[in-house]
């Protein structure tokens, strides 16, 4: 099969190694030049490879595929025996299997004491229920992890097929997934690509590739097939077009022979640590704190255990005065089943679930409404964002280009001209600039259908100068085969630093023709002649350009359009006759000097391009406002098009005292003497600053790093940025959150970005703020649940072992709350829709606290009202309910209506508190429907499917435990009237949920709150946070993690200030 292709892998493996003149004159050499090469390869310079499926997979089997294997995910065994290594399942595991094994012993028969033969019977089932109940908390663990996994892998398989790369195939320009690439395919090249496959040059047009990401250099390197022809994956394309020859792919290139080298590294990396943890040399510092997370859960449990075996002994030896015997371990091995049991229910290991939950449900969510999450931080961050900088083009605005009014021959036309009312040559002129100085890879297709609107693909603003070619009865693309690609002499390509395009073409006489266009102001200055009525040549002074400004470009602005100038200059050979506006030239013009090449030009046309405003932006803009975000836009359009849009918008509102300002005036106002970036003089700026028109990728960078360091305000401002342009990376990476887009953004700015907006929609931002804020709710919300529900196990679990001989919650019952507690309710909970009420308050901020008054008022007043009415049960229950005492039988003998009535109503408070758990605000109606939901059901209880089907088959779940669970689960089944009890109390949570919101928040003490304030400075969680890229703390990474951290540190007198009170 291979031998089809007159060159090797290795081969060309081996040619991806040279650089420069050494590779130029390699493929001279060996190949006969890149002609030669693609000859080889059976690849057409100018139409690539036939494209039939048989050729793709006969070079892909020959060549290798454009994939890096990815490390292979966790089979589910794997992550099984992960979650076996926690030490509290291990101990509760050990001492299961002890007491199984005491179960079949049967003491000395002792005559004077009667022996319970059920007791023997049924010994072991306790001990089998435990094995049981640890089994399914770590199948259902690994399973949670399985699919979070499967999710993260999802998630990253839909961005690699974001990435497109356009080829190539039978003579025609298409595009194909980066994972598609074959070798001998022809690749298109244009600026802010990140090429995906190493390659040879064919054709270049002032291309620059910026190699930092392989050989750190960071200076941009020029590259052309005379020169340097060879370019390699991973690498940015920083200015100019090209077209290459793919040679390398997947493995084989330069980037995938790295990745492996990283995978092999990795794996002698942790093969090493895995080695240090076995000889002892564990990281001290994780578990110091993986010890200070459980330690109250410790020092409990721990406490637990001792007062029990204490309290047997004493009885059993002191007071009974019996001898010690084998089935007295029994006693002791359940004491430690109880308090590990204790250990289990009082750690919140449910919350990193829940978070994970929270998070991979939202990303999902979240792509529906067109964000594509790279980065799971940013989803929560988004929800504290304060200040939005969006850049205008496509993201306020539609992003589809029509040219709607034209300066040409000296008369403003409002509306397409016709053609006969322009001079031939001045016509051909426009036609020619507009149809040669654009990329070539930028068509219009014409709609297939009567009503139906053509199709832009390429650059929008290109696209909109070649639907005005079309629109005066012309065809680009036959002025386009009359001047193919490779015939052109030299393209100084668009940036964001000339502002225009500027293309040499030869004449057909001799000599050479420059055609330019860009921003009017920026083309006119560099204007010498206009080309006035009638086609006349006129002398174009600063006089006139004022004039021109003042009469056509600003009242273009001022109606919200894009002004664009044409432009051309001729260089005629020396000796023949020329006209006034040409310039000689002998041997060769230095192409080098732009400056000088689009000096002195002839003006052709100013043309007025419409770009309307979303219609559904106002509305957006407004919802912004409301939530407390400031939209700030930053354009490189001139200042009078910004503020047209931007009040259209309505970024910018009539007698508000905001200010829009140009980059140049912008940087005079905050710089010093020096030069430099003043905060001080900054800060006099942000606060008002609602539009940057003509900004460089540096004003915006500058703008956002000054918001973010600005301490003006109570709370540090979280900004949020928008960028398409290779030139945003910096200040998407700088952003606490950067969006890019998704159509019109470059693959650089994508890779810079924490989420890509699919569809380039302002409205988009809006969706994502409204998830992020719908994140912290739905984790504050499992918070105040769990806490609850901790506080109240441990305390009921710690008295009953102080008061009474035996806990009134038995190991596998907690167990069952465990369950319900860290896997259901976090599923529940945290799969709560987003709605528009959180649009409708101001963001947390950075430093507000993890759990609120509000939270901790909610926590503390629930937990009284199921302390008071478990204690009440478990001391007076039997009496109440005229049923034996359970709170006298000794362990192994037959579960109680008693305790059972205890551990039942527990259960009926916690599920019922879990409906108050969904309102975290003080909201009343813990039933109201969401604003979008009110179509489809009356009770907001029913907003969400996954929470009411898992809260249904909880309570079914706790129904069949009670009633047949037996000695399974220490349960003796209840009649009607005891389930009417339990139920009353459930719904009293209810009830008195409504007297804890009457309490008034603000009477509250301020420091009634938890995990307020930075986190510390050396907080181990921040460490794998750092950016490596910007070697700074991601500021958005994360709330929660700082959170956690906060929440670790100050728990430990919150728990022992309970404790203290109850003991």
């Amino acid at each position: 099969m291979a031998d089809q292709f007159r060159v090797t892998l290795e081969e060309l493996r081996a040619l991806m190694e040279y650089r420069g003149a050494e590779a130029k004159e390699k493929i001279d050499t060996e190949y006969g030049g890149v002609n030669g090469l693609c000859e080889r390869l059976h690849t057409d310079p100018n139409n690539g490879i036939s494209g039939t499926e048989e050729d793709l997979q006969n070079r892909r089997a020959v060549f290798g595929a454009n994939e890096i294997p990815p490390q292979p995910p966790k089979c589910f065994l794997q992550l099984v025996w992960e979650a076996l290594q926690d030490v509290t399942l291990i101990i509760l595991l050990v001492a299961a299997i002890v007491s199984l094994a005491l179960s079949f012993y049967h003491p000395p028969e002792d005559n004077n004491k009667p022996v319970d033969t059920s007791e023997h019977e049924a010994g072991w089932i306790e001990g089998v229920a435990i094995l049981i109940s640890v089994v399914v908390v770590v199948l259902v663990t690994a399973l949670n992890d399985w699919t979070k996994e499967k999710q993260f892998r999802g998630l990253q398989a839909k961005i690699e097929t974001e990435h497109k790369f356009s080829v190539i195939r039978g003579g025609k320009s298409i595009q194909v997934v980066v994972n598609e690439l074959v070798v001998g395919d022809v690749a298109q090249v244009k600026y802010g690509d990140m090429l995906p496959a190493d390659g040879a040059l064919i054709q270049s047009n002032d291309l620059k590739i910026d190699e930092s990401s392989l050989t750190g250099e960071s200076d941009q390197i020029r590259k052309s097939p005379e020169t340097d022809p060879i370019i390699l994956s991973g690498t940015n394309v920083m200015e100019g077009s090209a077209k290459m020859l793919v040679t390398a792919v997947g493995v084989n290139s330069q980037t995938g022979i790295i990745m492996q080298l990283l995978g092999a590294a990795k794996s002698a990396v942790e093969e090493d640590r895995k080695a240090a943890k076995r000889e002892g040399g564990a990281n001290l510092q994780a578990v110091e704190e993986e010890t200070k997370q459980a330690l109250i859960g410790s020092f409990v449990a721990g406490c637990t255990v001792l007062i029990l075996v204490i309290r047997f002994c004493i009885e059993n030896y002191a007071i009974n005065g019996q001898a010690f015997s084998l089935a007295d371990f029994r006693e002791f091995i359940n004491h430690l089943i109880i308090g590990v049991t204790v250990l289990v229910v009082a750690v919140p290991e449910g919350l990193p679930l829940a978070v994970t939950l929270s998070l991979a449900y939202s990303v999902k969510k979240m792509m529906l409404d067109n964000n594509l999450v790279r980065h799971l931080d940013a989803c929560e961050t988004m929800g504290n964002a304060t200040s939005i900088c969006s850049d205008k083009t496509g993201t306020l605005t539609t992003n589809r280009m029509t040219v709607v009014q034209s300066y040409v021959n000296g008369l403003h036309f409002k509306e397409i001209p016709k053609v006969q009312e322009l001079d031939k040559n001045t016509l051909d002129l426009m036609i020619n600039c507009i149809s040669i100085n654009s990329s070539y890879s930028s068509q219009v297709v014409p709609a297939k259908q009567a009503g139906e609107q053509a199709t832009q693909l390429g650059n929008k603003t290109e696209c909109g100068l070649l639907g005005f070619v079309l629109a005066l009865g012309f065809s680009y693309q036959a002025v386009r085969d009359k001047n193919p690609e490779e015939t052109i002499p030299k393209v100084y390509t668009f940036n964001s630093v000339r502002k225009s395009m500027s293309t040499v073409i030869r004449l057909p006489g001799g000599g050479y023709r420059v055609f330019s266009k860009g921003a009017s102001e920026i083309i006119t200055k560099r204007c010498k002649y206009f080309l006035g009525r009638s086609g006349k040549l006129e002398a174009f002074s600063q006089k006139d350009a004022e004039t021109l400004v003042r009469n056509v470009i600003e009242p273009m602005a001022s109606d919200g359009l894009r002004t664009i100038c044409v432009a051309y200059k001729d260089y005629i050979p020396q000796g023949q006759p020329k006209e006034e506006n040409q310039i000689y030239y002998s041997g060769e013009p230095n192409w080098d000097d732009e400056e000088k090449i689009t000096a002195d030009m002839t003006a052709i046309a100013i043309l007025g391009i419409q770009d309307p405003v979303r219609p559904e932006v106002p509305a957006a803009i407004i919802k912004c406002q409301e939530a407390g975000i400031t939209v700030r836009m930053v354009t490189g359009d001139n200042i009078n098009t910004a503020r047209s849009i931007a009040t259209s918008c309505g970024i910018l509102k009539p007698g508000e005292d905001f200010i829009a300002l140009e980059g140049k005036e912008f940087n005079a106002r905050i710089r010093d003497a020096n030069g430099e970036v003043s905060q001080d003089k900054l800060d006099q700026i942000w606060p008002k600053l609602r539009v940057l028109a003509r900004a460089q990728p540096s004003d915006k960078y500058t703008l956002v790093k000054g918001i973010i360091d600005s301490r003006i305000t109570d709370q540090r401002e979280v900004v949020a940025v928008t960028g398409d342009g290779t030139n945003d990376g910096p200040a998407l990476k700088k952003a606490d959150v950067g969006f890019a887009m998704g159509i019109a953004g470059t693959d650089v700015a994508k890779e810079a970005s924490d989420i890509i907006l699919t569809d380039d929609n302002f409205t988009s931002i809006v969706k994502a703020v409204m998830w992020g804020r719908n994140v912290y709710d739905s984790i504050s919300k499992f918070l105040q649940f769990q806490l609850t529900v901790n506080v109240v196990a441990v305390v009921v679990a710690f008295v009953g072992a102080c008061a009474i001989s035996n806990t009134p919650l038995k190991a596998v019952q907690m167990l069952w709350v465990n369950l319900i507690m860290d896997t259901l309710a976090s599923l529940a909970l945290a799969t709560e829709m987003p709605t528009e009420e959180l649009l409708k308050r101001k963001p947390y901020g950075r430093t507000s606290p993890l759990i609120s008054r509000t939270m901790c008022k909610n926590i503390l007043g629930h937990a009284f009202y199921q302390l008071t009415i478990l204690f009440t049960l478990v001391f007076w229950g039997d009496r109440l309910f005229g049923v034996p005492d359970g709170s006298q039988l000794k362990i192994g003998q037959p579960p109680s209506v008693h305790f059972t009535i205890v551990f039942n109503t527990f259960v009926m408070m916690t599920l019922f508190n879990e409906i108050n758990a969904r309102k975290i605000h003080g909201e009343r109606n813990i039933f109201k429907a969401s604003h979008f939901m009110k179509s489809i059901n009356s009770l907001g209880l029913f907003s969400n499917p996954i929470f009411y089907v898992i809260w249904i088959f909880t309570f079914i779940s706790q129904i069949v435990i009670v009633q047949y669970g037996g000695r399974w689960f220490q349960t003796e089944a209840l009649d009607v009237e005891q389930w009417l009890w339990c139920l009353a109390f459930g719904v009293g949570t209810l009830l008195w949920g409504q007297i804890v919101t009457t309490i008034p928040t603000g009477s509250l003490p301020q420091n009634m709150t938890i995990g307020s304030g930075e986190a510390p400075a050396n907080d181990p969680l921040m460490s794998d946070y750092d950016n490596s890229d910007t070697h700074e703390k991601r500021s958005g990474q994360i709330l929660w993690v700082r959170g956690l951290t906060r929440l670790q540190t100050q728990e430990r007198p919150l728990a022992f200030t309970f404790l203290s009170s109850f003991v």
